[in-house]
């Protein structure tokens, strides 16, 4: 009885730690700025980047200009989707996107998808942003990467492109078998 307690107790904790194992990346619609509904399904296929971000967030604008340049790098090979939560609006939307010469939508969200992919909890009950997240043509996210010291190269530098590019190679053949 004991035992099965600690394999409960190992399986729960393993359950709360993020980026442990391979998670779909949870489904969404969401109004856009573009006065679209998007919905993460219609990308399958595509590698999608969902930027977690709020548009008064310094760090955010900065991002916000890499993943424009990203998505001029790497054309229709990628999407770029940012969701920002309330108190987020039309308006700040707006004034965002042309601050920053973006051409990806913006979608409004109340919390629920954002708490649905950050998944706080009581060992991590705090949402940091930017945060990004990386779904692969199958809809299973790759890289859940927030913000900080660790990542500062992805959301300042030449990171993300070098992610990308590994991301989008394409692998390479088995070599013959001798004759």
């Amino acid at each position: 009885m004991r035992l099965s307690s600690i394999a409960i107790g190992i399986m729960l904790c393993a359950a709360l730690l993020p980026g442990q194992t391979k998670r779909r990346a949870p489904g969404f619609s969401l109004p856009s700025s573009g006065d679209r509904q998007e919905d993460l399904g219609d990308y399958r296929g595509k590698i999608v980047l969902i930027d977690i971000m709020k548009t008064d967030c310094p760090h955010c604008g900065a991002f916000a200009r890499i993943l424009q340049q990203a998505l001029f790098r790497y054309g229709n090979k990628i999407a770029v989707l940012s969701i920002a939560p309330a108190p987020d609006s039309p308006a700040t939307a707006a004034k965002f996107i042309s601050d920053n010469k973006l051409t990806f939508p913006i979608l409004f969200d109340c919390g629920q998808v954002v708490y649905s992919y950050v998944r706080p909890n009581p060992l991590n009950p705090r949402v940091e942003l930017p945060h990004l997240y990386i779904v692969d043509r199958e809809g299973y996210i790759l890289k859940d990467l927030v913000f900080g010291p660790e990542t500062e190269e992805v959301f300042r530098g030449e990171g993300l492109f070098k992610e990308l590019d590994r991301i989008l190679a394409p692998a390479s053949k088995p070599a013959a078998p001798p004759k």
